[in-house]
């Protein structure tokens, strides 16, 4: 056998196309991540975390040259 035995085996080829969901399906899902995720979009931010997103906009800004 010519294997090596730390050698990675080779993933199985791309595919063209991923799974396709029809319209009817695609609306439900939405609709019930929307559900599932409205308490944590109305929360408060917590105060350390929203001052360094301040910093990183900052940041982006001064790297962007703005």
């Amino acid at each position: 056998m010519n294997a090596k035995p730390d050698a990675i085996p080779s993933s199985a080829p791309a595919v063209e196309h991923g799974p396709i969901l029809d319209a009817r399906t695609r609306l439900r899902l939405g609709r019930q991540l929307e559900a599932m995720y409205e308490p944590v979009l109305d929360e408060v931010l917590d105060p350390r975390l929203a001052e360094l997103l301040r910093q990183l906009e900052s940041d982006q800004r001064q790297v962007q040259g703005g």
